[in-house]
Formats: C-alpha cells, structure tokens, sequence
C-alpha cells in the first residue's frame, strides 16, 4: 500500500547538477588536475564532505576537505545568484498533483537542509513536504538508507509503504536498501546513469500521479512476491 512519497532533490525537483560539475572542475583544474564532466558522475546523489575526501586521498589535494567544500559552496552559490533556482522540467507540477491529491510527501537529499529549504522555497513547493531532511542529519550518507528510513520514520509511515523518486546509482541505492519502491528518473538532458537499482525507470513527470504511483508500487510487490515465492 502506498502511503507516502519521497524525493531526492538535486536531479529531480531541482536542475543543480551542472553547478556541481562546474564548480568541482574549475576547483580541481586551478589544483593542477583537468578532468572531465564524466568524472563527476560517480559521485552524484553524495554529499560534499564525501566527494571532496575522496577527490583529495585521489589527487593529493593541499586543502582541507572543509576548505574545499566552502569554496565549492561559494562557486555555485555566485552560478544559483546568476541562473537562479532551475527546476526539473515538470517536477514542482508534480509535487502539487501529489500534495493536492493527500499524499504525504517528504525530501530526502544529500545538499545540505539550508540548502534545500531555499530550493524549495523558490520553486514554490515548500508547504507540499512534511518532512525535509539532509543526508548531513543520519550517520552514513547515500549509498546507505539512513535518510530515506528517517524521513520515512518522521512521516509515521513503513518504510515498505513508502516510494522514493531519485535520479543516480547512489541515490536508488539508498532507495532500495531502505527497503522501498524506487523510481529512477533519467533526465533526457544528461547522459544516462545506472539505476539497475531502481524498480521503474521515467523520463518524465507528466504523466505521473497518486494513482500511476499507487500501481507502480502494488505492480513492484506483487512481482516481488511472486518472486519470493518460487
């Protein structure tokens, strides 16, 4: 049964990205290390502390994993300032049908909560969540199912009646390891990422609803049982 939504953020509500791979590179490519937009790929639907640790043990960065970090915040807050808030094509529509139709709905997201509640709050959906959560609140970030299986206890909701919508490997991960129903989002616009994680996969928000939402997770169960059962 289908008793509550939750989403990722950045890649699904919120088109953000692009300021991560930009900003990530110039800071790299000023350390002496050019690379290319592929190489952030791997590190989509993470958190900045977990990126930058990895980047540094990798290239030998000077800085401090904080440093790098606040500089990276600082690069893409100066892009956000410029393009302002870029909302996935079609998703604050689709969080509105979800609110409007009764269904409680909450964020799960590596960004940090600051972070979120702006994004949000300039799409114009922040009264649609419930619950709004950073992965910077839960011991272990994405891959793991720490914040997805909070948001999912704040909702007062099973974590098995839950729906999580993300857009990367580490995020339907996360997704599937809290033991939920994931649809993975592939946005036409970037290169496709590996959601073998997720239990459907869509390119689009328009034509989704509480009820195609409601079949898609009873249609995930019903295959899991018949599964089980063999």
């Amino acid at each position: 049964m289908l008793e509550a939504i939750i989403f990722d953020m950045d890649g699904v509500l919120v088109d953000s990205e692009y300021t991560y791979f930009e900003s990530k590179s110039a800071i790299l490519k000023e350390a002496g290390h050019p690379v290319e937009e592929s190489y952030h790929y791997q590190f989509m639907g993470t958190t900045g502390e977990f990126m930058w640790q990895k980047m540094k043990e990798e290239f030998d960065l000077s800085l401090s994993v904080e440093e790098y970090v606040k500089k990276m915040v600082q690069m893409r807050e100066v892009m956000v300032e410029k393009d302002g808030v870029r909302p996935i094509e079609g998703a604050p529509a689709f969080v509105k049908r979800l609110y409007e139709a009764g269904l409680p709905l909450g964020v799960a997201s590596s960004s940090t909560l600051k972070e979120i509640k702006s994004n949000l709050k300039a799409l114009g959906i922040a009264e649609c969540f419930q619950v709004v959560m950073s992965s910077e609140e839960v011991p272990n970030s994405k891959p793991a199912p720490d914040v997805y299986l909070e948001v999912a206890r704040r909702l007062g909701v099973e974590p098995v009646n839950c729906l999580g919508i993300e857009d990367t490997k580490n995020g339907s991960t996360s997704v599937n390891r809290a033991g939920m129903v994931c649809v993975g989002f592939h946005n036409p616009i970037y290169p496709k990422q590996d959601l073998q994680k997720a239990d459907r996969i869509v390119e689009s928000f328009d034509a989704l609803d509480r009820e195609a939402l409601a079949k898609i997770q009873q249609e995930v169960r019903d295959e899991q049982d018949a599964a089980s059962s063999h």
